[in-house]
């Protein structure tokens, strides 16, 4: 399994390194819509959305990600726009008001947590292709500081309920792993922001990154299965992979338009 994940990823990384800097910032936003449609139907699957409602919101994702390309004034009512679909969906395919609200609940949480969130990628590739990379750099540092410190070093459980093999060593090593590579993405790619600055994004990242995967984790053990999906070899399913860089694209987004590096 381990080894399946380093020939997997030493595949993947410099395809994905080449994807994001040498192509158009439209051929980004068709692979986060491929991205979206993926990881929702590993959602919707895990919590059984079948028919009109599941392919409905398929399409509405893919909505909300193209608004996001084409007018980021608009982002707001589309996402609205959405969920109030999702409900009048709802309210004609099905006559009978009971269990309305269990119906309407996961697509309409589907939209929110994935192609809401990953909007904001779209936005940051806005400022430079640079920072796409700088934003899954960071995180898969932080992921794998966390697994190695985690499996070395693990001993007290960090949320045994959601995610028992969560280690406080893992989220320390994940903290840390931010940092590592916040600096580095700094110093060999993005070249615009200082040390100090560096250091406090590679932080929140390390932080944010392990309460994306977490929460990734809840929904997992509320829907009763281990992995969102079986996709990639040794690595499970889209959602399982994107979990914390979907927290993550918002937080530094938010963080690089505070530092007045976004528009």
């Amino acid at each position: 399994m381990h080894l399946k994940r380093l020939i997997v990823a030493a595949l993947v990384l410099p395809l994905f390194y080449l994807y994001i800097m040498y192509l158009p910032s439209a051929y980004f936003s068709l692979l986060l819509v491929l991205i979206s449609v993926l990881a929702m139907s590993e959602f919707y699957s895990m919590y059984r959305v079948q028919g009109i409602l599941k392919y409905a919101s398929l399409f509405l994702g893919v909505f909300i990600l193209g608004v996001a390309y084409f007018s980021e004034d608009l982002l707001r009512d589309a996402i609205v726009s959405s969920i109030m679909a999702v409900m009048v969906i709802r309210l004609f395919s099905k006559r009978d008001p009971v269990t309305s609200l269990s119906d309407i609940a996961p697509p309409a949480i589907g939209l929110l947590y994935i192609p809401a969130l990953l909007l904001f990628q779209t936005l940051l590739r806005k400022g430079g292709p640079e920072w796409i990379i700088f934003l899954y750099g960071t995180v898969w540092a932080s992921d794998s500081l966390a697994f190695y410190a985690g499996k070395s070093l693990g001993r007290r459980r960090l949320y045994r309920e959601v995610s028992p093999n969560k280690t406080v060593a893992g989220g320390v090593g994940s903290v840390f792993g931010g940092v590592i590579g916040a600096l580095i993405l700094n110093a060999a790619l993005v070249r615009a922001l200082a040390v100090p600055n560096a250091i406090f994004i590679g932080i929140m990242i390390g932080i944010i990154s392990i309460i994306g995967d977490l929460v990734e984790s809840m929904f997992k053990r509320d829907a009763g299965v281990k992995d969102s999906g079986a996709i990639i070899p040794g690595h499970g399913g889209v959602l399982d992979k994107i979990d914390g860089s979907l927290f993550a694209g918002p937080v530094l987004y938010w963080i690089l338009t505070v530092m007045n590096l976004m528009d």
